[in-house]
């Protein structure tokens, strides 16, 4: 009734066992598991349609940036999901979460914000405005110009 007949059927095309250690980015298609480590960033297409899961063994040091993910392991770094997020009851986020539609279980802890992207918003371009350090015009109409400010004006009685 809540949302349970929604689940996805998820193939996972790529493994990363418990005993492995990537050390750099991750770009990928279709279905990516993690059990072992990632240190640097996640990135599929927000039009993909893939999917990222992170068992309780799991661990990523670096951005996550995928339209679909069930973490029930461990982040630290930036969360950016542009279609749906759950959160299983082990997840831990340290980074901030940028999401569209979010399942959270009890137990599981986000330390950071938790900022919803509506559907069609410029999640990846959240991303992009992050590595380079500013994210507070991204989607924002015109938000490369910037209009000046008007006159002062007073005001008399």
């Amino acid at each position: 009734m809540w949302g349970n007949s929604r689940k996805r059927s998820v193939s996972i095309e790529t493994l990363i066992g418990r005993q492995t250690t990537i050390k750099g980015d991750v770009r990928f298609s279709g279905g990516l598991h993690i059990d072992g480590e990632v240190v640097g960033n996640v990135v599929a297409d927000q039009d993909s349609g893939a999917t990222l899961s992170v068992s309780e063994h799991g661990r990523i040091v670096g951005d996550v940036t995928v339209p679909h993910m069930v973490l029930n392991g461990g982040v630290e770094g930036n969360v950016y999901s542009g279609e749906r997020l759950e959160l299983s009851a082990q997840a831990r986020v340290t980074g901030d979460v940028y999401y569209n539609l979010i399942e959270m279980a009890s137990g599981a802890s986000v330390n950071g914000k938790l900022v919803h992207e509506p559907a069609g918003h410029p999640v990846v371009a959240l991303a992009k405005a992050a590595e380079e350090g500013s994210t507070d015009n991204v989607g924002a109409p015109d938000s490369s110009v910037i209009e000046p400010a008007a006159e002062p004006r007073s005001i008399t009685r």
